[in-house]
Parts: structure tokens; C-alpha cells; sequence
């Protein structure tokens, strides 16, 4: 061999060396970096979301900080549940889905549910009817067929035996008939466990917004729209849950003027429109739902939280809260100071521009 070819071959042997070294370093770096997301994604909190969506507007103020909540990177909204029957809550969740830039999240439908279709203008529908001038929908849709959505409690039983154990926060802001009926499930194809069973490996807390505490009177709508629902899923409930009652949201109104003046950045906003919709403007408007997701996702340190017991449903549909120690239920509470820190909070996020927005 010359000197000079072995020169060559000591110095193309170098460089395969190098390159091989370098492909090492930057395969480390790749796997770190993907080992870092993974980490971060792992972080976030599991959310699926049950809802009444079209009855009252506050749940698509809720629907509005789900999102805002995934912009940040906080919450991994696993899938949306829909208690309500009617053909229009599903599409306009799909309007919402897409028009924050999430058309993938999955959507879970109700049939022989609660009666509830005339108790208050269906935002839902007026915003999934509305047309531009030359008759498209005003708003975008993910193409999906809304005929074709799954039932709530299968969907719940396909998503959860996906999860890891004791992951996933539930939040119910509407009827408990999907949940009794989860919890009635009987093993299939997606798991060998019952409802019950499957609720207990997989889910961590459950927070709903039910209930008044403060006046044993008032029976509270979430609940009297299904009473038997209400009284299983309060009494048979697995794991810990956390209530947000009537009182708490009906301390903290959403103020009509930020609706008018916070959303310039939006000419067309489905979240807007349904607020408009609902009632005739100006109006303040509660934040029932609002507070228990308020709670899921960012904790006690907004609210004063009952001591442990056990919320009591009566056949009538009063709610009662009888303190036990051994319990695993509390309740939320809120002073003067605390509410008009909420609505503050509140109106900071939902006004906020978001990310997906163009």
C-alpha cells in the first residue's frame, strides 16, 4: 500500500468514525429531546369533558378554557361527552373543536336521555344553523358524521382502558346519566372489567358542578333532570369527588361587557355567538360549570373546600352534604374576595386570543 492510499484510508476511516459519532450524539439528542416530550405530555393532565352543552351558555364558556387549557400545554382533553340529546350539540362541539384548532378530539353522543330540549334557547342549534350571505355555514366543521357518533359510556370504556392507572380527571358539568350508565357497563370488547371496575383503575377524581348546599329548597337543575342518575353516581362513585354547587357559580357572573368589547380580535366567534344567542344581550351570566373545571385543572387555591362526608341525593332531587371523616366527597366554597377573583381569572382566559387562532 502507498503512503498516500494509506493516508486516504486512514483519513476515510476517520471520517466514518466521525460520522458515526456524530449520528450517535444527535440520535442521543433526538431520543432525549423526544424522551423530554414525552415527559411533558405525561404531565398533563387527563381531562375528559361531560357535558349539557346548549342548554345553558356557561358550558360553552367551559368548552372556551378547555381549550386555552390545552394552548398552554396543562391538560390533554382526552374527549368531550355529550348528555344533552339533540342532533346540534355534537356539531357545534365539532365547531368549537375546529375552530380552536383540535378537530381530532373525540365526541360522545346520548340517546333516551333527559328531556331537556325546551328548557332554554339551544345555542347549540342557532350557532350550527348560522350562514353566510351566500349560504355556507358560518363556521367550519371537521367533516365528521354526526349520525355516526359513538354512545358517551362506550366511549368512555374505549378511552379509559387506554389510560394509565388512577390518570384521568373526569369533569361533569351536566347530567349523570352517562356516567350511571358507564358505571353499569358489563365487560366487552375493550375490557374485561365492569364500568365500576374500570371507573376505579383508571380514574382519579371526579369533579362535577351538582348540588346547593346552602338552601335545602332549591333543587338544583343538573341534578332533578335525572334523579336516579344523580343518586347512583353519588353514591356508588368510586373515587374521590369534588362538587362545585349552585352557590359557588351563581357568585361569580361573566360580565356582558366583556363579550362586547374583549373579542375584536375575533369578527366571527362560535363560543361569542352562542353567548348572544342565549339570551337577549346584555346579560351577566353565571359560571356554574366554569368553576368546577376551574377547580380540576388549577387546583384548590381559588376556592374554600368543605370537609370530607358524602353528598346525599334525596328521591325529590335535594341535594344534602353529611360530614364523615372516612368520606372521599367535598363541595366548594367561595367568599366575596375569592369570586371576584375567579371572574377575573375567568375573564382573562376566555378572552385571551388562541394559539390555533388565524
Amino acid at each position: 500500500m502507498s503512503k498516500i492510499s494509506a493516508i486516504g484510508s486512514s483519513i476515510s476511516g476517520n471520517k466514518l468514525y466521525m460520522a458515526g459519532l456524530l449520528f450517535l450524539i444527535a440520535f442521543g439528542a433526538c431520543t432525549s429531546k423526544d424522551r423530554q416530550r414525552a415527559e411533558v405530555v405525561s404531565d398533563r393532565q387527563k381531562i375528559i369533558f361531560e357535558t349539557d352543552i346548549g342548554n345553558d351558555v356557561d358550558d360553552a364558556l367551559a368548552l372556551d378554557m378547555l381549550y386555552k387549557y390545552m394552548d398552554a400545554g396543562d391538560i390533554d382533553l382526552l374527549a368531550i361527552m355529550i348528555n344533552k340529546e339533540d342532533p346540534y350539540p355534537g356539531e357545534y362541539t365539532d365547531i368549537m373543536n375546529t375552530w380552536y384548532g383540535y378537530p381530532e378530539i373525540p365526541i360522545g353522543v346520548i340517546y333516551n336521555g333527559a328531556d331537556c330540549e325546551n328548557d332554554a334557547t339551544n345555542y347549540a342549534k342557532c350557532v350550527s344553523l348560522m350562514k353566510r350571505e351566500n349560504g355556507d355555514p358560518m363556521f367550519r366543521r371537521s367533516g365528521q358524521d354526526y349520525s355516526k357518533l359513538p354512545e358517551s359510556h362506550i366511549l368512555y370504556r374505549k378511552i379509559l382502558v387506554q389510560q394509565p392507572d388512577s390518570s384521568v380527571t373526569i369533569v361533569s358539568v351536566g347530567f349523570s346519566t352517562n356516567l350511571a350508565r358507564l358505571l353499569d357497563t358489563p365487560a366487552d370488547d375493550f375490557s374485561p372489567m365492569t364500568g365500576k371496575e374500570l371507573v376505579a383503575k383508571k380514574v382519579k377524581i371526579l369533579c362535577t358542578m351538582a348540588g346547593c348546599f346552602n338552601d335545602p329548597e332549591l333543587y338544583e337543575y343538573n341534578v332533578v333532570k335525572d334523579i336516579p342518575a344523580a343518586k347512583k353516581v353519588f353514591t356508588e362513585w368510586p373515587t374521590p369527588v369534588v362538587t362545585s354547587p349552585f352557590e359557588v357559580g351563581i357568585a361569580i357572573n361573566y360580565p356582558a361587557s366583556s363579550i362586547e368589547n374583549d373579542f375584536s380580535w375575533a369578527p366571527l366567534h362560535p363560543m361569542v355567538e352562542a353567548y348572544k344567542c342565549y339570551m337577549e344581550m346584555p346579560y351577566d351570566r353565571p359560571t356554574w360549570d366554569l368553576t368546577s373545571l376551574l377547580y380540576a385543572v388549577e387546583g384548590p387555591s381559588y376556592f374554600n373546600i368543605s370537609p370530607p362526608g358524602k353528598i346525599d341525593i334525596t328521591d325529590q332531587g335535594a341535594s344534602a352534604f353529611i360530614p364523615n371523616e372516612n368520606g372521599n366527597q367535598h363541595y366548594l366554597m367561595v367568599d366575596s374576595l375569592q369570586a371576584e377573583n375567579i371572574k377575573q381569572h375567568f375573564i382573562q382566559m376566555i378572552s385571551r386570543q388562541p394559539v390555533n387562532f388565524k
